[in-house]
Order: structure tokens, then sequence, then C-alpha cells
């Protein structure tokens, strides 16, 4: 049987192909693995009546590996160059941005972990006056609709900044698909355009951000010949 196009694959069963790939292959007996029997990207070797048979990826599996790690690297390359043009305009437009900032967020009675693509402050001695924004990056449906899934983590976000946007691709989704509190910013050839601004929260940093911050250090971009853009203040 010709195996599915790529495009059909789930992320659960390519995890399942490279789990079997980097392993032994022992058999787990779910649906996951009739799927990929059925599509002949796996297939079964029995061995002695005293062993375990083992799964062994075909042909047509390592085909599809490869083939998703060359579109999860086109993926990864379009995030980053995405994460690169929001980290570019904010500094332009006169604030401090950092990338991948390892940081904690109060959710309920715990805290959560996150690591936001790009966070932001004002240029500001006064702590007070410092607003920190978070801009979160999507450029594939599944991420957005996964992260969309979970509001814990979309807590931990808001917990930490004064405003927090969802960038991601033109026709990715609609604004009505977000969230109401959450600003949505469309990248397209023209730039950035804002489909909706961010509800607004009163934040302000704690010495645990201060000290990812002073760990990091900024993303450095020379702003001598540049106006304000999109991504610059509103009126407090």
């Amino acid at each position: 049987m010709k195996p599915p196009p790529l495009t059909t694959l789930p992320r659960s069963h390519g995890r399942r192909l490279r789990d079997y790939y980097r392993s032994a292959g022992w058999p787990c007996q779910d649906t996951i693995e009739i799927d990929l029997l059925n599509a002949g990207l796996i297939e079964r070797i029995s061995r002695s009546a005293s062993e375990l048979d083992v799964i062994r990826v075909t042909d047509s599996g390592l085909h599809a590996l490869g083939t998703c790690l060359v579109r999860n690297r086109r993926a990864f390359d379009a995030h980053e160059a995405l994460v690169a043009q929001v980290t570019q305009d904010l500094a332009r437009a006169g604030r401090l941005a950092y990338r991948n900032l390892m940081l904690r967020g109060r959710v309920g009675d715990g805290w959560k972990p996150c690591r936001p693509d790009v966070y932001s402050i004002r240029y500001t001695s006064v702590a007070a006056y410092a607003r920190p924004v978070i801009h979160e990056v999507k450029v594939r449906r599944a991420d957005l609709l996964s992260d969309l899934k979970n509001p814990d983590k979309r807590a931990a976000y808001q917990a930490l900044s004064s405003e927090f946007f969802y960038v991601m691709p033109e026709g990715l989704a609609t604004p009505h698909e977000i969230p109401e509190d959450c600003g949505v910013l469309f990248a397209g050839d023209a730039g950035l355009r804002l489909a909706r601004p961010s509800e607004r929260r009163t934040v302000q940093l704690g010495v645990a951000e201060w000290m990812s911050l002073a760990r990091r250090g900024a993303e450095f971009i020379d702003t001598a010949d540049d106006e304000q853009g999109l991504l610059g203040e509103r009126d407090p």
C-alpha cells in the first residue's frame, strides 16, 4: 500500500515513527502503530519464539521522515524569520527586545514556566513605566490551535505582560479565532498589520524577570535612521 501524503500524517504519528527509528523498535500495539503498519511506513519483524517481535522503519518510512525533517526545517526558518522581524520592529520603535527568555508566570496558586518568542520593555529608568509586552509567533495553524487549547500557557504569558499578541502570517487564522483579550498581528508582504489591539493590564516586572533580562541582554539593532513604526508606543 502506498503511504499517505505527509501532509495528512498527524504529528503523533510522525513522533512515533521517529521513536521507532531511534530505538530498538518495540511494538506498542496501539492505533498509531496500526496506522503506520497499514501505510507501509513500518513493518513487524518476527524473531524466535522466545523473543518479542520488533518494529523496523521501512524505506517509505525513512522517506517520510526525511520529508518531515525538511518541512520542519522550513517551518523553523519561517518562524525565526518572523521572530526576527518582530524583534527588529520593536527595537526600531524604541523598545528593548529579548528572544526566547525562560520565565515563570503566576497561574492560579502555582507557577508555570514559559518561553515567549519575543519579550520587550520600554527603554526607561522607571520600573513602573517598563510596560512589558509579549509577542508569540505562529507560522503553522496546527501549532496555533494547540496553543489556543492551552489556557494556562496563555495565562502565564498574560501574567508577565501588560499586552500580549499573537503574530502570524496573513491567512493563517482570523481574529475571531483568537481570544478577545489577546492582540493579533498579521505579517504580509507590506510588513506587520495590526488586526486587533491587545487588552491592557497593569503588570510590573519582579526581581526574577529583571534577572532574566540582565542575563540575556537585549537584541541590538542600529535604530539611528529608523522611524517609529506599527509596534511603537501607543498613548498611555
